[in-house]
């Protein structure tokens, strides 16, 4: 709810995502990608409301109660990597004390065991040693990426979401990191990495989801998205060829306001195959929400 009236942030999104899997949610910013995160772990604003069903196992995520969730759910059954990692790390505690105290709580390490396990959880997310004694606000952005990464991993949750877990980050340590969080999948545990980063969704992902103004447009395995015939959906196409290895072709216009979408299809403003089916809001069908989906290979 926003100014008295609802915003519909995101919108009949419908995934599975299975042990040893990564999933890549990607789109521009503002689509709702960091809600629908926020909305599985019950971060959202006290005036949010959700539908629907997100099981985990048997348990609802988005019906569990917030002492289920506190106790059970975060960082034991679902790890996060958060956006903003300065606003989750405890300004008043040094990252080494963070990660001991998380260290006790999720494995159950103690005595002289525990200063090894934390700064072999801190390595596993490249955090140097010789920061360990800082506070968060002696940290850069990307330290303190670095160090909310080595949080989320402790416990090796069933499920981990990484939401732009590459930010502030160099492209040596981007692909660092991501292989970090493929190795956390390719033990057996979900991963949905949510990232504007394309060229680190192609490096880790197994499938691939598309969102627009709050919805799924396109989801997609990996290889075919990246490679292969591409992606079927326009909006899909077009974040490709924004790219500077492709065609670097901005999408023209702007994404529209989540509380002002258009009618029908909310990305036909922008489309350049739009018709006047458009008018009417495409269901996701065969992997694609689109009334003209591209069908001919990519060049």
């Amino acid at each position: 709810m926003r100014d008295g009236g609802h915003v519909a942030a995101v919108t009949d999104a419908s995934f599975t995502l299975w042990p040893g899997e990564c999933l890549a949610l990607i789109g521009e910013s503002g689509c709702g990608k960091s809600v629908l995160a926020s909305a599985l772990l019950g971060l959202l604003p006290g005036n949010a409301q959700t539908a629907g069903t997100a099981l985990l196992g048997d348990l609802d995520l988005l019906t569990a109660d917030e002492r289920t969730l506190a106790r059970t759910v975060r960082g034991r059954r679902v790890g996060l990597v958060p956006q903003s990692p300065s606003a989750h790390l405890t300004p008043v505690r040094t990252v080494r004390s963070q990660l001991e105290e998380t260290v006790r709580q999720l494995t159950g390490v103690r005595g002289a065991g525990l200063r090894p396990a934390a700064e072999a959880a801190a390595e596993r997310a490249a955090f140097p040693a010789d920061h360990l004694d800082r506070h968060p606000h002696q940290l850069s952005g990307g330290l303190a990426q670095r160090a909310a990464t080595a949080l989320a991993l402790v416990g090796d949750a069933p499920l981990l979401l990484a939401d732009e877990p590459t930010t502030g980050l160099d492209r040596d340590l981007v692909e660092k990191t991501v292989d970090e969080l493929r190795r956390h999948a390719d033990q057996g545990r979900a991963l949905l990495m949510i990232t504007h980063d394309l060229a680190a969704a192609e490096r880790v992902a197994d499938r691939v989801a598309v969102m627009y103004a709050g919805r799924i447009v396109e989801l997609a395995d990996a290889g075919a998205f990246f490679g292969g015939p591409g992606p079927r959906h326009p909006y899909a196409r077009g974040l490709l060829d924004a790219l500077p290895a492709r065609a670097f072709t901005p999408i023209p216009g702007m994404p529209p306001e989540l509380g002002a979408l258009p009618p029908g299809c909310a990305f036909a403003p922008r489309c350049p195959h739009a018709r006047g089916a458009c008018g009417s809001v495409p269901a996701l069908t065969d992997g694609v929400a689109c009334h003209h989906p591209q069908e001919e290979p990519r060049a």
